[in-house]
This record gives C-alpha cells, sequence and structure tokens, in this order.
C-alpha cells in the first residue's frame, strides 16, 4: 500500500518543474569591456553592445551651453571617481536632450577611454533597474544608465521602483552608476495627474507631494527651451559648415525659415531634419 509520502512525491515534483519554467533565465554573464556603450533588456536579462552610438559631436549642439557645461563637468566627476548627481534634462521637444547625454558621453570617454559606459534602459523596463544594477555593482567601470523620454501615466506605479533605486532603498545607488534621464515633463507626470491628487486626496499636500518627489532624486536640473530664430540660425550654420554645405547665408536662412515654418516649430532637431534635405538636394553625404 502506497504511504503518503509517495503519493506527494510525484505532485511535488511536477510543481518543481512548473516553477523551474517559469523562473527566468539566469543573466548572462556580462562583458563590460565589449563596447563603450549598452542596450539593457529584460527576460532574459542581459547588456547587448553597441558598436556605434548614433549621436552628434558636442561641438554641433547650440542654444544649450549651460547646460552642456553642467552636464559634461558632472560627468567628468563622475568618470574621476568624484561624488556626481543624478540629472533630469527636461523641457522643450528637439531641443538636444538625449543628444547631450550620448554627446557628453563620448567627450568623456574620448579624455578617459575605458572608464565610462553609457547603458539605455527603455522606460517600460523600469521595473528591471534593481536587477541590472545588481550586475553593475561592483565592476572597475563606471555607468551611466540613461532612459530617453521618461515619464509616467495614470495608474502607473514603476515611478515608486525609480525612487527607491536612486535614492531611497536600502542598498542605495551603486557608486559606480549614475542615472541620466529624459522627459519632456518637469516632474515626469502629466499636470492633470498631479491636479486629480490635489482635487481628490484626504491630504491634497502630501498626495501632490508623494508624486512629484520623484524628481527631487535628481540632483541636476536642467531646463531645456524653445529657441528663437538666431539660435536656429547657429545650428543650421554649424551643420552646414560640418558637412561642407556650401550655400550662401542668406539661401541658406531663407530656406531654414521656410523649413521651420512648414513643421511650425524652430529646434535643434528640425534644423537637423532641413540639413538633411539640403544635403540630398545637394548630393553630399553627411559624415
Amino acid at each position: 500500500m502506497p504511504t503518503p509520502d509517495s503519493q506527494l512525491l510525484p505532485l511535488l515534483t511536477r510543481i518543481a518543474d512548473a516553477l523551474d519554467r517559469l523562473a527566468p533565465p539566469p543573466a548572462r554573464p556580462v562583458d563590460v569591456a565589449a563596447a563603450d556603450a549598452f542596450v539593457w533588456h529584460a527576460d532574459p536579462d542581459r547588456l547587448d553592445p553597441v558598436p556605434v552610438v548614433n549621436r552628434v559631436d558636442i561641438g554641433l549642439l547650440q542654444g544649450i551651453e549651460r547646460a552642456r557645461d553642467i552636464l559634461l563637468e558632472n560627468t567628468r566627476q563622475f568618470a574621476a571617481g568624484l561624488p556626481a548627481n543624478n540629472a533630469l534634462l527636461w523641457g522643450s521637444r528637439g531641443m538636444g536632450k538625449s543628444s547631450l547625454v550620448k554627446a557628453v558621453h563620448a567627450q568623456v570617454t574620448a579624455e578617459k577611454p575605458g572608464t565610462l559606459a553609457l547603458v539605455e534602459i527603455h522606460r517600460e523596463d523600469i521595473p528591471t533597474l534593481p536587477r541590472l544594477l545588481h550586475l553593475l555593482k561592483g565592476q572597475e567601470r563606471r555607468f551611466i544608465l540613461f532612459c530617453d523620454d521618461l515619464s509616467f501615466d495614470h495608474d502607473d506605479s514603476h515611478y515608486k521602483s525609480l525612487k527607491a533605486v536612486l535614492e531611497g532603498g536600502v542598498e542605495g545607488r551603486p557608486d559606480n552608476v549614475v542615472f541620466y534621464a529624459t522627459s519632456n515633463r518637469r516632474h515626469l507626470m502629466p499636470r492633470d495627474m498631479i491636479e486629480n491628487e490635489r482635487s481628490t486626496a484626504i491630504n491634497p499636500a502630501e498626495a501632490v507631494e508623494e508624486k512629484v518627489s520623484l524628481s527631487d532624486r535628481f540632483g541636476l536640473w536642467l531646463g531645456f527651451h524653445n529657441c528663437d530664430q538666431p539660435t536656429f540660425f547657429a545650428m543650421v550654420e554649424g551643420y552646414a559648415r560640418r558637412f561642407g554645405l556650401d550655400v550662401p547665408a542668406e539661401q541658406l536662412h531663407a530656406e531654414a525659415v521656410e523649413w521651420s515654418v512648414t513643421r511650425g516649430s524652430r529646434s535643434g532637431r528640425v534644423a537637423w531634419q532641413f540639413i538633411q534635405d539640403l544635403a540630398g538636394r545637394l548630393g553630399k553625404p553627411l559624415r
């Protein structure tokens, strides 16, 4: 006659097999010397090297000189093993927020080869940040974690995970990691979300404070604002000189204005799109 233990054994075995199938596969070994830039992917956890980063030279970024200098100095301090702040680059679309992060990384990497790596993490993978930090902690190399276009919508609790990772967790942020993010929103939350908390909460001040306190975890707030026409012209002229687009200044300005009017805005992105169109019409490659 079978004993209770012998009857339970097959069931327990099946349960154990099912749990093994549900468990995420182990992370691949991390070769942090494989490249100067990586993209973090979850499920399975891995760092994919990026041999060539899509970026522009730091000298081509016009109209954001103060933000450039502050972020560059912060990054140099970090690469040198000195204290540095998390940075939030917020403001107008197309004004060079993500371009600046990548350009600053390139500049510091050129100054101190091999010391600094850029790791891009997608917004939807923010809950996996603790696993990424576990992989990077203890490495000799230093890492900028970069999340482009970071924001949170209604009923999105991922911001709580990010708050804990940036400053408030028990372990805290590893010394060899700093977090840079770009966003169109200063507080990473839509205004109506904050206003809704203010109007419905029992204690409105505390509810709003809890929502906006995420941005307080960033020691650097760098604002990017719409550019005026002289700055727009400076952007276009800088690109034209860099890529050898021999067009008289008056013609260049006139065509750039017409292009910006059709787009309804002036920004670094619009300037670059105009230069791509101009180079194509002139038969000149952009390299």
